[in-house]
C-alpha cells in the first residue's frame, strides 16, 4: 500500500509540474509576440522619423532645395511693385529682461519653438541646417519698411530626428491656419503677429505683410508654401 501511495504522489506531482511547464511554455509564446510586435513597431518608428530626410537626399541633393528656397526672395526689386508694408511705426511691446537675447521664434500650434539664424546670404546653408533662417536686406520686427521673412526646409537632413524637424523647422507649416498666431522675440520683447493670408507657388505674391513665413511644399516640387502674417499692437 504504501508503495502505491508514493507512486500515486509521483504521478500526482508530475502531472502538476507538466502543467506548470504548459503555463510557462504560453508565456514564452506571449512574450516573444510581444518582442516581434514591440520590435516591429520600433522600426515603424525610425523609419517614419528617418524616411522624409532618406528620400529628401535621394530625390534630390539638399543644397538644391535650400537654393531653391534662396532663388524665391532673389527678386528683391518686386517689393518696389506693390504697396508698402503696413507700417506701426512708432509702437514697441514692452522691454522684458527675463526674455531671451537670442531672436527666438515660437509657433505653438504647429510645435515650432526656434532660434532665427542671421546669416548672409553666401552663408544661408549654414542657417537652414540648423533650421530657421531670416533673409537678410528685408525687415526685422523693428525696421518694418520692408516685410521679415523666415524660411526654412520641412524635412531637412539626416541628422535630423523626428523631434528636432517638428522643433526647428516647417515641417508643420501647411498645417498652419488664418488667424494662428506667431511669436519673435527680439531684443528682449515679445512680438506677435497673426495669420491674415497664405499662397502656393515660386514667389511670394504679397509683400505688404510684416512678416512671411514659407518653406517647400514636397520633396520633388518647385511650389512653395507661404503664410502672411500682420503685427498685432498687445
Amino acid at each position: 500500500m504504501s508503495i502505491n501511495f508514493t507512486q500515486s504522489g509521483i504521478n500526482f506531482i508530475s502531472h502538476d509540474l507538466r502543467k506548470q511547464f504548459r503555463k510557462i511554455e504560453k508565456k514564452k509564446k506571449l512574450l516573444l509576440k510581444l518582442t516581434k510586435i514591440f520590435l516591429i513597431l520600433g522600426l515603424v518608428f525610425l523609419f517614419l522619423s528617418f524616411a522624409p530626410s532618406i528620400w529628401y537626399s535621394m530625390s534630390s541633393k539638399v543644397e538644391d532645395f535650400s537654393k531653391a528656397i534662396l532663388e524665391t526672395v532673389s527678386g528683391k526689386d518686386k517689393i518696389d511693385n506693390q504697396s508698402p508694408t503696413v507700417q506701426i511705426p512708432d509702437w514697441q511691446p514692452a522691454f522684458d529682461s527675463k526674455l531671451s537675447r537670442d531672436t527666438h521664434l515660437t509657433i505653438a500650434q504647429i510645435g515650432v519653438d526656434t532660434k532665427i539664424n542671421e546669416t548672409a546670404y553666401q552663408n544661408y546653408e549654414d542657417a537652414l541646417k540648423l533650421g530657421v533662417w531670416r533673409v537678410p536686406d528685408f525687415g526685422t520686427p523693428v525696421d518694418r519698411n520692408k516685410p521679415m521673412i523666415l524660411a526654412a526646409h520641412r524635412f531637412g537632413y539626416l541628422a535630423w530626428t523626428n523631434i528636432y524637424r517638428r522643433k526647428n523647422s516647417f515641417f508643420n507649416l501647411p498645417r498652419l491656419k488664418i488667424g494662428d498666431l506667431v511669436e519673435i522675440t527680439y531684443k528682449q520683447r515679445r512680438y506677435v503677429y497673426e495669420i491674415y493670408d497664405e499662397s502656393r507657388g515660386e514667389e511670394i505674391t504679397d509683400y505688404t505683410a510684416n512678416l512671411i513665413l514659407y518653406t517647400c511644399e514636397t520633396l520633388n516640387s518647385n511650389i512653395r508654401i507661404f503664410k502672411y502674417a500682420r503685427l498685432l499692437q498687445i
